[in-house]
């Protein structure tokens, strides 16, 4: 195995005053959503963790909550009036994604992102993701891959900046007309089917098709991560196998990296080991 470089061991160094600051992100959405009885719940990576390591994953460095989209525009106006001076509540396109999560940021800290924009003004900070979900038709699991992954491969293409030429042209027409026809079949199905069943992310966040039964979201339980008891889907177990299939495996070493490119948890200071 190579040695790490000086990047790697400041990663290392720092990740875990990172888990910790973004723990305490958090702790604060969910005092926020206890309060105003806003459900919520640990998602994706963050819930993997809990299950399977009763916290952070160990080379994780982001933490994802979900929540029905048609509580967000509650909890946006409650964080933006309560939460400490500090939190940067930031939602889609304030930044360079154009998905449409909410992001909850600790202005005191520093994060860059490969994704990130150094020309917009938004704080480059450590946050906590939240996704907003919402009731699916009673569609298969296949219908779901089959039309949401293209459907968000094109969306992410057509927003990748491009340079004017043929190619750009070609995949502007291409890509235009794939989102367009997946969108079109998705918006019948959504009008001609009841939607009773299933829940799962808006279709922007939903590159991998996964859905949900309700019956595996709701009623919401509690859970253990990093000895604090946050909300979790009713079974998560079942809730994981639909995201990951076998999570119990522990990926290749070569896999186990974090997100991040650069963060640092405390305001801006000499960097040193």
């Amino acid at each position: 195995m190579q040695p790490m470089n000086y990047h790697q061991q400041y990663m290392q160094h720092h990740l875990r005053a990172v888990q910790l600051k973004e723990l305490d992100i958090l702790k604060e959405i969910r005092t926020l959503c206890d309060r105003h009885h806003i459900p919520y719940w640990l998602d994706g990576g963050t819930l993997l963790g809990a299950v399977r390591h009763g916290g952070f994953i160990p080379w994780d460095d982001d933490i994802d909550i979900a929540m029905r989209k048609n509580d967000l525009p509650h909890f946006l106006q409650v964080a933006r009036e309560e939460l400490p001076p500090h939190f940067y509540v930031q939602t889609p396109h304030q930044g360079s994604s154009h998905l449409p999560m909410v992001k909850i940021r600790d202005t005191r800290t520093f994060l860059i992102e490969p994704g990130d924009d150094l020309r917009q003004p938004y704080p480059k900070s450590l946050y906590v993701d939240i996704f907003p979900l919402q009731p699916y038709p009673n569609v298969t699991p296949a219908f779901c891959r089959h039309i949401l992954k293209p459907y968000c491969k094109a969306n992410n293409i057509l927003h990748t900046p491009h340079h004017y030429s043929w190619r750009a042209l070609a995949e502007l027409l291409w890509f235009g007309t794939v989102r367009t026809c997946c969108r079109l079949v998705w918006t019948l199905a959504q009008l001609l089917l009841p939607h009773d069943q299933h829940t799962a992310n808006v279709i922007e966040t939903n590159g991998y098709g996964i859905i949900h039964r309700n019956s595996h979201i709701y009623p919401l339980s509690t859970i253990a991560f990093e000895g604090e008891t946050f909300s979790a889907p009713a079974d998560p177990h079942a809730y994981l196998t639909n995201i990951y299939g076998d999570y119990t495996q522990l990926p290749p070493p070569e896999k186990r990296t974090t997100h991040a490119l650069f963060y640092h948890e405390s305001p801006c200071s000499p960097l040193c080991l």
